[in-house]
């Protein structure tokens, strides 16, 4: 095994030192809140503690007595999106096990869980970053009785995840594990899916047509089974050690899952606060963890979404991330995985090709992950490197080394799919962007061409049925930020954009909005800030003006003069009500830049500038 990785050390000191108030503030905030005397059952009044175990049968004289732990459970439950049904059976498992861990365990809270895949294009999805925020509160609520020794984390997509970190972080004194439920099982190839959407887009298919394609590709109960993300998330907490190994994609009715879970219930007791090595999860958490958690988003061409999620997490934990840390990283880390959309494969033919297994293996092997990070399981993180197996119906793990099953899915660190993790920071005159370029091919890179502006997507797609995009185009689609309308993906234009680029066109996005993982192979811009709301530069631009996107030098810039024109009024009229719209108004208004998390600002509103 290699050193750690010069670069990475380099980078996690840079953010060491740019968080060393915050973190120091924060952690004596977690050190006070494990030391108050309500954080102890034991402590409360009579009739406080009657409340807690007041609607339970079992477990009432074990919780009134709180001499062993008692573990809080939050749940994402819910049984209209297939990723959260799974879910719905954990609650009564987790208490079984509790039990016979020596331990209690109650659902403190379930929080909302909301579909991008739904929601796309509809007014929904401008509720959708937000939530992150409103599910932070709800798992900070469900937390908020000091009745518990630890939490386990029932979350798998998009926003959930991230809020139940930022939430548990918030609560820091407290351990942290979670317990996914694993992804469906595979539909139809992720190939046919994407080539009907595109005949649809050109209307060659009926709408009857892809639905019956959209339905046998999401048909059964877990996570949808591309690598967005949702499944982004699952191979963040895995990375960071804040879930069992090789646990994120096993199905969620295999007995293996069903095993998983039960140790995840176990380690949350070994941990617990009334344990002899409690871990909170604001200890276990550090700049190490961060970087790590980039590593494993190059390494596997993971979502863009992460680059606004990520920051949000770190910043509840003192710490500061920015962009260029995300591109510092990205020039030393390879790209191992091809996954859908930046290959053919699924989440379950990654598993099987080796999976996070072979992600951990290769990248410590090699310096690129740094094993002295805390862990919620094992030791340290090379711990992670061991693979879950069934021996005589209990969980068995194995060492072996592991080899690569399908090298279209994975690759070793010596024969990467890219030198590079594929995430590059963009900036000039019109703000500052990021964009993925995993699958992006090099005559794609870069694009100079005249604008169309548009304020939204039906906007971009109206011009696209007249043909009036059938030419090299940037699109630009301002009024998307955080402020603006709450960020809502714009992932229901990868379709048409991809029709544009098949017929021969040079064609680009450019938006203060996002676009996940799902860009795929359009040279996308997203995330740009100043965002149009705040008067930044894309408020200024009009259709015919040129604009140069570099994806190799990281320039993004207009040759026009933007300083003798004056911004043009973002219309915010289809988001002041309607749809739940209005009574998110409270966190649009306060949300920060996109390169902070575009959402509540924990950060510099807690601890102030460093």
């Amino acid at each position: 095994m290699k050193k750690l990785n010069d670069r990475l050390k380099f980078v996690t000191e840079k953010i060491r030192k740019r968080s060393a108030r915050s973190r120091s503030e924060y952690l004596g905030q977690i050190r006070k809140m494990g030391l108050d005397k309500d954080t102890d059952r034991g402590n409360i009044g009579c009739s406080n503690l009657a409340h807690v175990a007041a609607s339970t049968d079992i477990d009432k004289l074990k919780i009134l007595k709180g001499k062993i732990p008692n573990i809080a459970i939050i749940s994402s439950y819910n049984d209209m999106l297939s990723a959260h049904k799974p879910f719905e059976k954990f609650p009564v498992m987790i208490k079984k096990a509790a039990r016979s861990f020596g331990a209690t365990a109650q659902v403190s809270s379930c929080v909302p869980a909301m579909c991008d895949g739904i929601t796309q294009g509809r007014p929904g999805m401008e509720l959708s970053l937000m939530s992150r925020d409103v599910i932070a509160l709800a798992t900070a609520v469900g937390l908020s009785h000091n009745v518990y020794d630890g939490t386990i984390c029932l979350g798998t997509c998009d926003k959930i995840v991230p809020g139940m970190v930022i939430g548990s972080l918030s609560h820091g004194h407290l351990p942290m594990i979670f317990a996914p439920g694993g992804p469906m099982s595979t539909g139809i190839s992720n190939e046919v899916k994407g080539n009907v959407r595109k005949e649809f887009a050109k209307k060659n298919v009926s709408r009857n047509k892809l639905l019956e394609v959209e339905s046998k590709a999401y048909h059964g109960s877990g996570t949808c089974t591309f690598y967005g993300t949702a499944n982004s998330n699952q191979m963040l907490m895995e990375i960071m050690g804040l879930q069992i190994p090789s646990s994120s994609f096993v199905h969620p009715n295999s007995n293996l899952r069903e095993l998983l879970s039960v140790e995840a219930v176990k380690q949350i007791v070994a941990i617990s606060r009334k344990s002899e090595a409690p871990r909170p999860l604001g200890k276990v958490v550090d700049e190490r963890s961060f970087v790590n958690a980039i590593v494993g988003l190059h390494a596997t061409g993971g979502s863009t979404n992460h680059m606004l999620h990520l920051p949000a997490m770190a910043a509840a934990a003192g710490i500061k991330l920015t962009w260029e840390d995300f591109e510092a990283l990205s020039e030393v880390v390879p790209l191992l995985a091809r996954v859908y959309p930046n290959g053919h494969a699924d989440v379950n033919e990654f598993h099987n090709a080796g999976g996070m297994n072979f992600i951990f293996q290769e990248l410590i092997a090699e310096g690129l992950l740094d094993t002295s990070a805390n862990t919620s399981w094992g030791q340290t993180l090379a711990d992670f490197i061991q693979k879950p197996e069934i021996k005589q119906s209990e969980l068995a793990w194995t060492s072996l080394r592991a080899k690569s099953q399908d090298e279209s899915i994975l690759r070793t660190v010596t024969r990467p799919f890219m030198k590079s993790g594929g995430i590059k920071v963009l900036s000039g005159n019109l703000g500052k962007a990021v964009i993925k370029v995993s699958a992006v091919s090099e005559n794609n890179l870069n694009i100079s061409a005249k604008a169309m502006i548009f304020s939204s997507q039906e906007e971009v797609k109206e011009a696209f049925n007249s043909g009036k995009l059938d030419k090299d185009v940037i699109v630009v689609v301002k009024g998307q930020g955080p402020k603006a309308n709450g960020m809502p993906e714009l992932h229901s234009l990868t379709p048409i954009l991809g029709v544009l680029q098949e017929k021969g066109f040079k064609v680009a996005l450019v938006t203060d909005g996002r676009m996940s993982g799902a860009s795929g192979k359009i040279p996308a811009a997203i995330h740009l800030y100043p965002e149009a709301k705040e008067d930044g530069p894309i408020s200024k631009l009009k259709d015919g003006d040129l604009i140069e996107l570099n994806s190799e030098t990281g320039v993004l810039r207009t040759e026009v003069d933007l300083n003798n024109r004056t911004s043009k009024t973002v219309s915010l009229d289809k988001t002041k009500g309607g749809f739940g719209r209005e009574l998110f108004s409270v966190l649009r208004s306060n949300a920060n830049c996109a390169e902070m998390g575009g959402g509540i600002n924990t950060l510099e509103k807690t601890y102030g500038n460093e």
